[in-house]
């Protein structure tokens, strides 16, 4: 009872911590008043390569003395118009001024201000704006939320005024130009936003002048100032496209020599637009209006050099790898997309020609050396991510030809993972490529994590932190390929352990790997943490075999739902900044704008469907398993009567997948790159199992307890043979199988055990001419 129960336990124990691991988050301290007055100096266009000691002096002795990062410049549209930013500055949410647009590009027209008096101003586009956000637009944005939430603003400047028009169009202080003497304007209000122009183009000596131009406006705005004040600098909108991550300085009490950051990113460095909101109301000690704000308190962490130019040189790389990775991302799926369709196509015929015929009639075999070589281009085309991840820990953008640097760079990598696989120890074995290369992948995706996602960050695989959806942790490519490693690491482990440990080594790498997804000290991607619990669940229930019956069914469908809403309750009840998305959209069900979010989703999914180069990934992966690997003479179906721990583990990757991206807004951009990885390897595995097809059985090899005394030389047997010979062959009790084929122990179906087990040989003195091959 005891040996029975153990399992059982140590699978429960390891459920318990795994949720327990979830719950955890790190608590980020709302940051208290630490100003009197808050000033909102805004530049368009402003990059850190704009900043030098002799041509900005005062925006650079700013730096020196107080914090810094990036900022993500998004908004509802993209690219981000100076009057984008303007809006989304006021609005602290995702806001864009309406009004036709050329593809890719910014209106012409200027902002209407009209002066009814010599105090403040009036927008009168201001009513028709706030409806297009809110009735148009997915995130349902209030242009003038920040204005609102304080008694009296200041505006200077036309963009200045966007920002601190309130959502009827009133501007309460408003001066069209910096004042000679700005001290009493500036100290009337406790808000101040000051529009100091903008930096546009790509010439040098252009962009100097103008940052010039910006610095000295600055350094008026920095002697007038008043007394306890808050001075934040940051570029609010994009002058050209491509988008670029611009400047973000806080000078001030409490913002003395640090790094920006906020909850919204959850990086050290990086903070977004919408954050300067809740940030100027929280410097004031203001309450912050929660449904109407996306953004969240930015604040000032150590841990910057105390060299300036070393300080400023980690942002401005961080800009140039973004715009890279944006070119150099496109053609490298799109090749991908090519290879392992092409891949696929050339496999087709080995697979029509890899089974042997036991009598002297028959198909000629395929070349040992063709097989050879195609095995290796498989397990190359499942190894291309992990390598194109592992490509960014080597300075590829900074040259001058960067696409091909990263090509060469990707190609030398896989070569060396290919060559690992090719040299490992059990190479040999039907399972040996399929658990090197899910352990590598794993392992590359699992480390970067572990160590602080930066690998993923403005990576060519990762996610950029221009488009402003993540910041740290695991992206969408990232979920998908460790996914797929950490459910083929589980099925190929369990597959070579008794019957009854199973389901513990299949929980329990789930576990660990649902953990390194979910925590937010980790993966931070609690959605792709539920859909990798139902994978889990679905893998675990079949992992020993046999149909996903009704009740097995039904077990892993209340075990996944068990810890999804236990997660749920426990991040619904955390405060508002410290919530997961999870918490986030019951929060949003429980006031009555999660209508919006399901409606970003959506239109997330539908775009993502139609642009991605990943959807073809998927599609072509689909189609290869469905139209040949899953016929009867395709293999996969073999594979998975022999080894069903394999099967569980491709069914839960397909699981976890599919939810992922339909509840990530991604579509079937994580199945695409769970493809990439499976459907490659899962190939190679088809065709040595159906190289292995008529292996015969021979005496004196079978297990104890078998009556028969023989035992199937099945593919799990393959351990120490030559592939170069043909059958018939000596059964290896040191099996992948972990004791034997699971053939006649399990109900995979009628035709999987007839295909799972040859005909057995009754004598060795016996006539060869007496054998029965196996169909």
């Amino acid at each position: 009872m005891l040996r029975r129960l153990a399992p059982v336990l140590l699978t429960l124990l390891v459920v318990v911590l795994g949720v327990t691991a979830l719950t955890a988050r790190p608590q980020h301290g709302s940051p208290g008043r630490s100003a009197d007055f808050v000033v909102l100096a805004g530049v368009a266009g402003l990059r850190w390569d704009d900043m030098d000691p002799e041509t900005t002096p005062t925006l650079w002795r700013m730096a020196e003395e107080g914090s810094i990062g990036s900022l993500s410049v998004r908004s509802a549209h993209r690219p981000t118009c100076p009057v984008d930013g303007w809006l989304t500055l006021g609005a602290g949410n995702f806001a864009a001024w309406n009004g036709s647009r050329p593809a890719g590009g910014c209106p012409a027209a200027g902002v209407t201000v009209e002066r009814p008096d010599s105090i403040g101003a009036n927008l009168p586009d201001q009513e028709s704006v706030v409806a297009y956000n809110q009735d148009k637009l997915a995130w349902g944005a209030t242009p003038g939320a920040l204005p609102e939430s304080v008694r009296c603003s200041v505006a200077v400047g036309p963009g200045a005024a966007v920002a601190a028009a309130r959502p009827f169009g009133r501007v309460d202080r408003y001066e069209p130009v910096l004042p000679a003497d700005p001290a009493r304007l500036l100290g009337s209000c406790v808000l101040s936003i000051v529009d100091l122009g903008s930096v546009d183009g790509e010439n040098p000596a252009t962009r100097a002048a103008q940052a010039r131009q910006v610095d000295a406006q600055l350094t008026r705005v920095l002697a007038a100032r008043p007394p306890r004040s808050a001075v934040l600098v940051a570029g609010v909108g994009d002058t050209e496209a491509p988008s670029r991550l611009q400047v973000a300085i806080a000078h001030g009490p409490g913002w003395e020599r640090g790094w920006l950051t906020s909850p919204s990113t959850g990086r050290e460095g990086y903070l977004q637009l919408v954050d300067l909101a809740p940030t100027a109301l929280a410097a004031l000690g203001r309450p912050m209006p929660e449904r109407l704000f996306l953004g969240r308190p930015a604040v000032s962490v150590g841990g910057r050099p105390d060299d300036l130019r070393s300080a400023i040189d980690a942002p401005a790389d961080a800009d140039r790898e973004a715009a890279a990775q944006r070119g150099v991302a496109g053609w490298f799926f799109g090749l991908l997309a090519a290879a392992q369709v092409a891949l696929a196509v050339a496999v087709l015929p080995l697979l029509r020609r890899a089974r042997r015929h036991a009598g002297p009639h028959g198909p000629e075999p395929v070349s040992r050396r063709v097989v050879a070589v195609v095995e290796l281009l498989l397990i190359a085309a499942a190894l291309a991510v992990p390598a194109a991840l592992l490509a960014d820990a080597a300075p590829w953008w900074r040259g001058e030809y960067a696409g091909w640097w990263f090509g060469l760079v990707t190609v030398l990598l896989i070569v060396g993972g290919t060559a690992a696989v090719r040299f490992s120890p059990g190479y040999e074995r039907t399972l040996g490529p399929l658990g090197a290369v899910a352990g590598l992948a794993a392992l590359v995706v699992g480390v970067d994590v572990l160590t602080g996602s930066r690998l993923q960050l403005n990576g060519v695989v990762g996610y950029s932190a221009l488009e402003g959806g993540r910041y740290t942790g695991l992206g969408t490519v990232g979920l998908g390929v460790f996914v797929a490693a950490s459910l083929l690491c589980g099925g190929w482990l369990a597959q070579r352990v008794p019957r009854a440990w199973r389901l513990m080594v299949m929980v329990a790498v789930g576990g660990a790997a649902v953990v390194v997804v979910g925590s937010p000290y980790l993966g931070a991607d609690s959605i792709g943490a539920i859909a990798l619990t139902a994978g889990v669940s679905v893998a675990a229930a079949i992992c020993t075999g046999g149909w996903l019956t009704v009740s097995r069914l039904a077990w892993a469908t209340m075990a996944a739902l068990a810890l999804t809403i236990g997660y749920a309750v426990v991040d619904l009840r955390r405060p508002a900044v410290e919530r997961g998305s999870v918490g986030r959209f019951l929060a949003a069900l429980g006031d009555g704008t999660g209508g919006l979010t399901v409606h970003r989703s959506s239109a997330a999914n539908l775009q993502t469907l139609v642009d991605s180069p990943l959807t073809m990934l998927a599609l072509a992966g689909a189609a290869l398993v469905w139209l040949a690997l899953l016929q009867p003479w395709g293999g996969l179906m073999r594979l998975f009567g022999i080894y069903p721990a394999i099967r569980a583990a491709m069914a839960g990757t397909g699981v976890a997948a599919g939810i992922g991206g339909v509840l990530g807004g991604s579509a079937l951009d994580v199945a695409g790159a769970a493809g990439a990885l499976v459907v490659p390897i899962a190939a190679l595995a088809a065709l040595r199992v159906l190289d292995h097809s008529t292996d015969r059985t021979q005496p004196g090899s079978g297990r104890p307890g078998d009556e028969s005394g023989l035992r199937p030389a099945g593919p799990g047997d393959d351990g120490d043979h030559s592939r170069s010979g043909h059958p018939p062959r000596t059964a290896d009790p040191g099996a992948d199988d972990g004791g034997g084929s699971d053939a006649s122990e399990t109900d995979e179906g009628t035709r999987a055990r007839a295909d799972a087990r040859p005909a057995r040989v009754p004598a060795p003195a016996r006539p060869a001419s007496t054998e029965v091959p196996t169909a």
